[in-house]
């Protein structure tokens, strides 16, 4: 009786899967562009919803480092997003107006899939600043040689939280690009790690098939979120992989599957607390999007403490990334440093 009521629940599972693949397929609509990205180039993919606050020093950034080619998802914006990607260059834009909770792993993959087959890929969010040693000298394409030549095909990243000296509220009306500048605060006091195959980790099955270049990579959780919000917030992302034969990209926000991890870790500046923060948790919260209810804890507290600063004596002022390999946040690998000091 229980191996009868074990395949029927596998049976259940696998048709659900089957029709929630066949309404994402029917959701999607491709909206603008062309592009084939070139060997040798890689690929930015960007899951964005309502992002016109951050585009122009989104792409400022971006294509300093050499990215050319970029791959929107659309999740629903109405803040004039779609119609200011039309007018720049290099980018496609493709829509699918569906419930984070359920399809975020399709809504991720689809443009990998689609784009960026045999190239590298970049995950990013449109409030994301992906920053490695080496990128002011030897940028992207020593990067990229350093990982093909070794066979690492993902690169690791911690989140790193930036914030204001200011409370919260009296930087809201700032644009991207003057938070950029007044965000020059982080707080990695309370970060705790996991082996990167710990059982603790709740979606450790995804990454028993990614293999390890050193045991010093380490999952991330916490800080100053955790601090501040109580959230139980995972700052780890395999941001950067080589979307080649046998490799699931983005089954899970912040992995891919069946990557090789290389020996060094990157930083990605998180600029979660520009613009109104307050307005936005509100407007996730109430769309029920997301299933984690992180929005919602958030907002309790922002709405109760309105002189609200992340900032304490913990706080570190940006000073590039030496400083947060000495502190075991990232991972320094002296082949690598090597590499790009030649």
């Amino acid at each position: 009786m229980t191996r009868t009521r074990s395949l029927l629940t596998r049976i259940r599972t696998r048709l659900n899967e089957v029709a929630r693949r066949r309404r994402f397929s029917r959701a999607v609509e491709h909206l603008h562009g062309t592009i084939s990205v070139p060997e040798g180039e890689m690929l930015a993919i960007v899951l964005v919803r309502d992002g016109a606050y951050y585009m122009d020093a989104f792409f400022d950034y971006y294509r300093s480092l050499g990215i050319r080619y970029f791959a929107f998802i659309d999740n629903g914006s109405t803040d004039g997003t779609v119609a200011r990607l039309r007018n720049e260059a290099g980018c496609v834009v493709d829509r699918a107006v569906l419930p984070l909770a359920q399809y975020e792993d399709l809504l991720r993959a689809y443009p990998a899939q689609t784009y960026g087959r045999d190239r590298w890929c970049l995950y990013v969010d449109m409030d994301e600043q992906f920053d490695f040693t080496g990128r002011e000298t030897a940028g992207l394409p020593a990067l990229l040689r350093y990982l093909e030549r070794n066979g690492h095909t993902a690169l690791m990243a911690q989140m790193l939280e930036m914030f204001p000296r200011a409370p919260l509220s009296e930087v809201c009306d700032l644009s991207f690009a003057q938070s950029l500048e007044a965000f020059r605060f982080y707080d990695i006091s309370t970060v705790e790690s996991f082996d990167y195959h710990a059982r603790a980790i709740s979606f450790e099955a995804l990454l028993r098939d990614n293999r390890l270049s050193t045991d010093e990579l380490k999952f991330k959780f916490g800080g100053v979120r955790g601090k501040v919000f109580g959230e139980a917030c995972c700052l780890t992302k395999h941001p950067l992989i080589f979307n080649g034969a046998g490799v699931v990209p983005a089954p899970h926000p912040h992995l891919s599957r069946n990557v090789t991890v290389s020996d060094m870790s990157a930083v990605i500046r998180h600029y979660k607390f520009a613009g109104n923060v307050a307005a936005r948790d509100a407007a996730s919260a109430e769309s029920g999007d997301l299933a984690h209810g992180e929005d919602q804890a958030r907002l309790a507290v922002l709405q109760a403490q309105e002189a609200l600063s992340l900032y304490s004596p913990d706080a570190r002022e940006w000073a590039g990334i030496a400083p947060l390999q000495e502190a075991g946040f990232i991972v320094k690998s002296e082949a690598y440093e090597a590499t790009v000091q030649a």
